[in-house]
């Protein structure tokens, strides 16, 4: 999977969690907290969902690095290639 598979795969996974953002643009090293004001529970649903979409295992320890587009670009090209 290329880098821009994955920029699709998790901004889809995204607008899934928070349909109302779809079309919107999306910072790459913006927090998803900052640009939408996704709350807890919503970046919970979306870690789940890129669980369910990749089959990466993400444990909790490892959420924060799943708050940005870049950061969550950077762990599951490493997580899949391991």
């Amino acid at each position: 999977m290329t880098d821009d598979d994955l920029v699709e795969l998790i901004k889809r996974t995204l607008f899934d969690v928070a349909p109302d953002l779809e079309g919107e643009p999306v910072e790459p090293d913006t927090t998803f907290a900052d640009q939408f004001e996704i709350d807890s529970m919503d970046h919970l649903n979306f870690i789940i969902g890129l669980h369910q979409a990749t089959g990466v295992e993400i444990p909790e320890i490892d959420h924060p690095k799943l708050t940005t587009l870049t950061g969550c670009v950077s762990y599951l090209r490493e997580k899949m290639a391991a």
